[in-house]
């Protein structure tokens, strides 16, 4: 009895050591994949708009960069917002999913207000690099980007970095909002605000990190070059 239920342990042990390598090979893979930068082969000529030749299928609407920072991705945009949550942007699988535009967002970023998503992923991958945005040295230091569409080519001026509730319709729901309306509530509830230029908002949105329900966003306006 003694020697089966040693036995037994023993396999139980083995078990759950198997098991946590192959939650830890999982994680590793999830954010090496995430970390891959095979996408930009497909990286445009960022001072003209995305020509069909440059794009990695027909549900790629644009690429975005921020400079100097590792913001440097193709955006896709689906016929909802969980579309790419887990799915690349050729079309397959991936639990780090792709950067997209909210779906109720003109593909050619001609509305007054549109929110970009991303996965908030380890080692600053993905739209965890919006964590560094929270220091204001950083910030300051990394405010200028791009974002080329099929019809232009926009300066990307980044100007403010808040936290909000995922249920906050005034930043969640993009359509028919008024730059005065994000705006005003930016004035009121940012962790950094800073004096811009006037244009189209495009916001950058990712989970805090901190829990599920909590979102981070860096604001920036656009104007076509």
């Amino acid at each position: 009895m003694d020697k089966a239920l040693d036995a037994l342990v023993v396999v139980v042990c083995i078990l759950l050591l198997l098991i946590g390598v192959y939650s830890l090979l999982d994680e590793l893979w999830l954010y090496e994949n995430a970390l891959d930068k095979s996408l930009l082969i497909y990286r445009p000529d960022l001072d003209e708009p995305l020509g069909d030749d440059k794009k990695i299928s027909e549900n790629q609407v644009a690429w975005l960069c921020v400079f100097d920072t590792d913001i440097d991705y193709p955006v896709m945009q689906g016929a909802d917002n969980f579309e790419y949550l887990n799915k690349d942007p050729y079309g397959e699988f991936k639990l780090s999913g792709s950067i997209f535009l909210d779906y109720r967002s003109d593909r050619n970023l001609t509305d007054a207000y549109s929110v970009i998503y991303g996965h908030h992923m380890e080692r600053g991958a993905m739209f965890g690099a919006l964590d560094a945005f929270k220091e204001r040295d950083y910030f300051d230091a990394h405010r200028t980007g791009r974002i080329v569409t099929e019809a232009a080519v926009y300066d990307y001026e980044l100007f403010a970095v808040a936290y909000a509730d995922a249920g906050n319709q005034t930043l969640f729901s993009p359509h028919g909002r008024t730059t005065s309306e994000i705006l005003e509530y930016l004035k009121q509830n940012s962790l950094i605000y800073t004096d811009h230029e006037e244009g189209r908002i495009v916001a950058l949105s990712t989970c805090s990190g901190d829990n599920s329900l909590t979102r981070l966003l860096v604001f920036g306006v656009i104007k076509e070059q």
